[in-house]
């Protein structure tokens, strides 16, 4: 019986092994990332000159006329292209959120502060609960919206490296939990505002439009989630994503090959592997931790009082305030603050010429991202210009709604389905913007819960975040793998990310399932059903 379980283990992990060295070569044939997006932009405008010309349009449920598709390649487009070619690329959101919070990371890391930091916590902490301290910090940072992606896998790679684990582990495992577990945190986030402020508006509409959405809607499935979702990242990261580098032997040490990417260089210190600081760096961790306390006084000042310029209109902090709004600008200021003051403490900044080259540093370091973004900017602005993204969740919407579904069997075709258009379409909040005002008014008639739907949907839309090709992330994610893996491409990321988003996938689903069958609601007073 023993060896009959141990030939279908290991005839199992070789399955495993083969499909994800499969996926790693199928996504590593796909072009580099500046050519892949231009090819999807020369095919999404033929596509969509090829579609208006047919006259193909999209009604979204709710709008009181069609959306035509519109071609790039007619006199519309080319105007719209040429008039807004700057506008693509400058308001592309993530490029703002990374280019800020790089310059942050860069003078914390660059001063030494967070290399002292990391070695003064993490050096004599057991090397075992690493993997899920990163889980758990990954998936809890969501709070941090998008700024987690950029934050903290960099730092995850860091403490690894300082513990004398891998640290592309620690990179690649923070990434795939952040983005894979996005939004699932003991915090009520701003997605969770967001989300259930669309619902609400795709259920204004309905006869019975059962219990009102709010931003905790989905807290009771959210919440415990964070900590299974923390745990099993934890195991994924130490039992599965680890050994796998240690096998394939990939690089532990930037290669020389790096001097003016993410790798080591003169300003940018190396890791030590000893938790011993020198008398001048415990005394500027001190005074960083001084400064950092001041600043989270300041920024209490301004938030808890009532009538604080923090709080929103109506006194609070959600659906929207200036706080939430600050986010990107808040932890800015965590990283900045503490690492000018470490750099003065310990002289590694003796003026503004210091500061200028540690943020010009990490600019340069991004130059590749740069490039790729411009491209990426260009085809997704095409993409939702044309109306091939409505049109495509649109579709995948009646598809599902003409196969009539009924029971659990279409929630759980609704949340592969979002997955699905996940991959191609970045923006959580404008898939559900689409979805919402067709599977809110379809499940209701179902007799679901619109707070349920939404629970179910943020399931499909995160989970396959972290495989998501056209992600804008998985392009700064890459810059970093390249330090130590220069010849790694998309399909690397994506191979190693995937045991992550299978997972998650299934546990996930199968809480949501206990959650149905048991009659647990998913947040105060939301059910299952209406």
């Amino acid at each position: 019986m023993v060896t009959t379980q141990r030939r279908a283990a290991v005839k199992t992990r070789r399955f495993v092994n083969w499909f994800v060295d499969g996926v790693e070569r199928a996504g590593n044939r796909l072009p580099e990332p500046f050519a892949l997006f231009v090819l999807l932009f020369t095919a999404i405008a033929v596509i969509s000159t090829a579609m208006a010309a047919f006259g193909v349009s999209t009604r979204v449920p709710g709008a009181e006329e069609a959306t035509p598709v519109q071609g790039l390649f007619s006199a519309d487009g080319l105007t719209w292209l040429t008039t807004n070619w700057v506008d693509n690329f400058v308001g592309f959101p993530p490029l703002g959120v990374v280019l800020t919070l790089l310059m942050a990371v860069g003078i914390a890391q660059r001063t030494g502060m967070l290399t002292a930091l990391i070695r003064r916590v993490f050096g004599r902490s057991p090397r075992w609960l690493l993997p899920y301290v990163v889980g758990l910090v990954a998936g809890v940072a969501s709070f941090m919206s998008d700024a987690s992606v950029i934050v903290v896998p960099p730092l995850a790679a860091m403490v690894f490296k300082a513990a004398g684990r891998h640290p592309v582990a620690g990179l690649l495992g923070a990434y795939a939990t952040a983005t894979a577990g996005f939004s699932v945190s003991p915090f009520v986030t701003s997605t969770d505002a967001l989300l259930s402020g669309i619902t609400s508006a795709a259920a204004e509409s309905l006869p019975d439009a059962g219990t009102a959405v709010t931003p905790v809607s989905n807290y009771f499935l959210i919440a415990p989630m964070s900590i299974v979702l923390a745990l099993v990242s934890g195991l994924l990261i130490d039992k599965v994503l680890e050994p796998a580098l240690n096998r394939r032997r990939v690089p532990r040490e930037t290669t020389a090959e790096d001097e003016s990417g993410s790798g080591a260089s003169e300003d940018r210190p190396d890791l030590r592997m000893d938790a011993h600081l020198e008398p001048r760096e415990r005394r500027g961790l001190r005074w960083a931790g001084c400064a950092l306390l001041i600043t989270m006084a300041a920024v209490l000042a301004l938030t808890l009082p009532p009538g604080a310029p923090m709080r929103g209109e109506n006194g609070g902090f959600l659906p929207s305030s200036p706080l939430l709004d600050s986010v990107v600008f808040l932890v800015f200021l965590a990283l900045v603050t503490p690492g000018l003051i470490y750099g003065l403490v310990t002289r590694t900044i003796t003026g503004s010429a210091d500061i200028a080259g540690m943020v010009g540093g990490s600019i340069k370091d991004m130059s590749g991202f740069v490039v790729i973004v411009f491209v990426l900017a260009q085809f997704l602005a095409l993409f939702k210009w044309s109306g091939l993204s409505t049109w495509l969740a649109v579709s995948g919407a009646n598809l599902l709604d003409k196969a009539n579904f009924t029971g659990f069997a279409a929630i759980v075709a609704f949340i592969l389905l979002a997955g699905l258009i996940n991959l191609f379409i970045g923006s959580g909040s404008a898939q559900w913007t689409l979805f919402a005002a067709v599977f809110v008014p379809m499940f209701a008639l179902l007799g679901y819960e619109p707070g349920f739907v939404q629970a179910a949907f943020r399931i499909g839309d995160s989970t396959t975040n972290a495989i998501s090709p056209l992600s804008p992330y998985i392009v700064v994610i890459l810059g970093f793998l390249r330090a130590y893996e220069p010849k790694a491409g998309l399909g690397t990321i994506i191979a190693r990310a995937f045991p992550f988003t299978a997972v998650f996938l299934v546990i996930w689903m199968a809480f949501l399932t206990v959650y149905y069958l048991a009659g647990i609601p998913v947040g105060p007073g939301t059910g299952s059903h209406l």
